[in-house]
């Protein structure tokens, strides 16, 4: 039995173009080579294949029975390498692809929203995955390749797993509506906040309830909050609705300040600044989609 695998497809290549074209001559003009290289390349791939594949006729050539059946199935591969290379151009052109991301959706709202709405002004027919997920959730998401890039609290970043591309520095704020206004005349200490007001705060389970929890047991506090919510646009509108004390970043409350509705308050122990990393999986090779999302992120 003859070893077809050890056939140069360079050969196919010749005899897909010659039998398309119906002749020497012109597969030869087409692939840019002699006539005589043409007639060598299909009687080296006759030789190995063991039979005839063409005929002389006055038009130029034809196909024998067993071409006619070898030619079914080379066009068909050449149609799938053709799509194939179709659609490898259309990512590297960003005509099409996709890019996804997880990211608790404040984060989303406040600090990626400008960077997701220019990208998809660049990239139009770039999809976009973006889901609302916790660190710990997004570090699997990324283990398993199943997000290009993820944004986390650096307690769920190990180094050998993730490559941080950008950081985002945060800082957060005891805030209040119209109703605890007056507590914004004097510097509070947050022992009295805890002892005398309802505080409004993040359910457990998330980075940032734990973020504020350490921040509050360094003062040798054990918070037990009055309200507890889902999501921090919720914080916004409970401290508004004078329901109790939010703590939120400063960034993501401007517009409610600006106009009163939002007052900071001053505390002695200030908060601590926390950060965000952004992050992709080490050694996973990235879309052309997510290399110019980072390439946008960082300027």
């Amino acid at each position: 039995m003859k070893n077809y695998m050890s056939i140069n497809f360079e050969l196919y290549k010749v005899f897909y173009t010659t039998a398309t074209l119906g002749s020497f001559s012109k597969a030869a003009k087409q692939l840019y080579t002699s006539q005589p290289a043409i007639s060598q390349a299909i009687k080296q791939l006759e030789n190995q294949l063991g039979g005839l594949l063409f005929q002389r006729n006055a038009r130029g050539v034809s196909l024998t029975a067993e071409g006619k059946v070898l030619y079914q199935y080379i066009e068909q591969g050449y149609s799938l390498i053709k799509a194939g290379e179709n659609r490898f151009f259309q990512l590297k052109e960003m005509t099409s692809g996709e890019l996804r991301l997880a990211v608790c959706s404040s984060v989303c709202k406040y600090d990626l929203l400008d960077d997701i709405t220019e990208y998809n002004r660049r990239y139009p027919a770039i999809h976009l995955s973006i889901q609302d997920e916790s660190s710990t959730k997004i570090s699997q998401l990324l283990e398993k390749g199943e997000i290009d890039i993820g944004i986390i609290n650096p307690h769920h970043i190990q180094s050998d797993d993730f490559v941080v591309v950008k950081t985002l520095k945060m800082q957060d704020y005891f805030v209040v509506g119209q109703q605890y206004k007056h507590l914004c005349q004097n510097t509070i200490s947050i022992h009295s906040l805890v002892d005398n007001y309802p505080l409004i705060m993040l359910q457990k389970g998330g980075s940032t309830r734990f973020f504020m929890e350490d921040y509050f047991l360094s003062h040798g506090i054990t918070i037990s909050p009055q309200i507890e919510l889902s999501n921090l646009d919720l914080i916004v509108e409970f401290a508004i609705k004078g329901l109790g004390i939010g703590c939120v970043m400063k960034e993501h409350v401007q517009e409610e300040l600006k106009k009163g509705d939002l007052f900071m308050l001053n505390v002695q122990e200030v908060i601590p600044n926390r950060s965000l990393h952004v992050v992709i999986k080490k050694d996973m090779p990235l879309s052309t989609a997510t290399k110019r999302f980072i390439e946008l992120m960082i300027g």
